[in-house]
Protein backbone atom coordinates (compact mmCIF):
# COMPACT_ATOMS: atom_id res chain seq x y z
CA UNK A 1 0.00 0.00 0.00
CA UNK A 2 1.28 3.53 -0.82
CA UNK A 3 1.31 6.47 1.23
CA UNK A 4 -1.48 8.89 0.55
CA UNK A 5 -0.54 12.93 -0.19
CA UNK A 6 -0.87 13.82 3.23
CA UNK A 7 1.60 11.06 4.62
CA UNK A 8 3.94 12.07 2.06
CA UNK A 9 3.76 15.89 2.79
CA UNK A 10 4.01 15.02 6.81
CA UNK A 11 7.38 12.83 6.14
CA UNK A 12 9.12 15.31 4.10
CA UNK A 13 7.94 18.14 7.17
CA UNK A 14 9.44 16.08 10.14
CA UNK A 15 12.63 15.30 8.01
CA UNK A 16 13.99 17.02 5.03
CA UNK A 17 12.30 20.18 6.17
CA UNK A 18 13.48 19.90 10.06
CA UNK A 19 17.28 18.74 9.13
CA UNK A 20 18.89 20.37 11.59
CA UNK A 21 17.45 18.26 14.59
CA UNK A 22 18.60 15.03 12.96
CA UNK A 23 22.11 16.94 12.21
CA UNK A 24 22.60 18.06 15.58
CA UNK A 25 21.68 14.53 16.79
CA UNK A 26 24.16 13.01 14.20
CA UNK A 27 26.88 15.27 15.91
CA UNK A 28 26.03 14.72 19.51
CA UNK A 29 26.42 11.11 18.91
CA UNK A 30 29.66 11.46 16.95
CA UNK A 31 30.99 13.68 19.95
CA UNK A 32 33.43 14.97 17.26
CA UNK A 33 33.47 17.90 14.50
CA UNK A 34 32.15 16.32 11.14
CA UNK A 35 32.43 18.08 8.18
CA UNK A 36 29.35 18.55 5.90
CA UNK A 37 30.23 15.69 3.67
CA UNK A 38 29.74 12.83 6.69
CA UNK A 39 27.04 14.17 7.79
CA UNK A 40 24.92 13.46 4.37
CA UNK A 41 26.26 10.05 5.04
CA UNK A 42 25.49 9.78 7.99
CA UNK A 43 21.62 10.94 7.53
CA UNK A 44 20.99 8.48 4.58
CA UNK A 45 23.10 5.68 7.06
CA UNK A 46 21.31 6.24 10.25
CA UNK A 47 17.90 7.81 9.09
CA UNK A 48 17.37 6.57 5.60
CA UNK A 49 17.02 10.92 4.79
CA UNK A 50 19.25 11.00 1.70
CA UNK A 51 18.78 14.61 0.76
CA UNK A 52 20.81 16.70 -2.27
CA UNK A 53 24.29 17.89 -0.87
CA UNK A 54 23.56 21.30 -1.69
CA UNK A 55 20.59 20.85 0.77
CA UNK A 56 22.88 19.72 3.69
CA UNK A 57 25.09 22.14 2.81
CA UNK A 58 22.61 25.23 3.09
CA UNK A 59 21.38 23.62 6.13
CA UNK A 60 24.73 23.62 8.01
CA UNK A 61 25.83 26.77 6.78
CA UNK A 62 22.50 28.32 8.06
CA UNK A 63 22.78 26.95 11.35
CA UNK A 64 26.22 28.22 11.73
CA UNK A 65 24.68 31.85 11.27
CA UNK A 66 22.41 31.04 13.32
CA UNK A 67 25.00 30.22 16.06
CA UNK A 68 23.40 26.24 16.16
CA UNK A 69 26.86 24.91 14.99
CA UNK A 70 30.51 26.32 15.50
CA UNK A 71 32.74 25.95 12.42
CA UNK A 72 36.48 25.30 12.42
CA UNK A 73 39.25 24.09 9.81
CA UNK A 74 41.58 22.17 9.97
CA UNK A 75 44.11 21.30 7.40
CA UNK A 76 41.74 23.26 5.12
CA UNK A 77 38.91 21.30 6.00
CA UNK A 78 35.84 22.91 7.67
CA UNK A 79 34.53 21.24 10.51
CA UNK A 80 31.19 21.82 12.48
CA UNK A 81 30.52 20.94 15.84
CA UNK A 82 27.25 21.99 17.93
CA UNK A 83 27.16 25.17 20.40
CA UNK A 84 25.60 24.89 23.57
CA UNK A 85 22.49 27.22 21.84
CA UNK A 86 22.22 24.57 19.41
CA UNK A 87 22.36 21.52 21.77
CA UNK A 88 19.77 23.63 23.61
CA UNK A 89 17.44 24.47 20.82
CA UNK A 90 17.60 20.35 19.55
CA UNK A 91 16.33 19.77 23.31
CA UNK A 92 13.80 22.00 22.59
CA UNK A 93 12.78 20.75 19.47
CA UNK A 94 12.80 17.39 20.46
CA UNK A 95 10.46 18.41 23.64
CA UNK A 96 8.10 19.82 21.32
CA UNK A 97 7.66 16.73 19.30
CA UNK A 98 7.48 14.64 22.16
CA UNK A 99 4.38 16.77 23.75
CA UNK A 100 2.52 16.99 20.27
CA UNK A 101 2.92 13.48 19.85
CA UNK A 102 1.43 12.92 23.60
CA UNK A 103 -1.66 15.51 22.47
CA UNK A 104 -2.03 13.18 19.09
CA UNK A 105 -1.77 10.00 20.60
CA UNK A 106 -5.54 7.97 20.29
Amino acid sequence: MSDTKALVRLKKKLTLENLWLYIIKIMLDEAKPLKAYDVKVRLRERFSINPPAVTVYTVIYRMNREGLLAKKTVKEEALYEPTSKGVEAFKQGVLFIEETLAKLKI
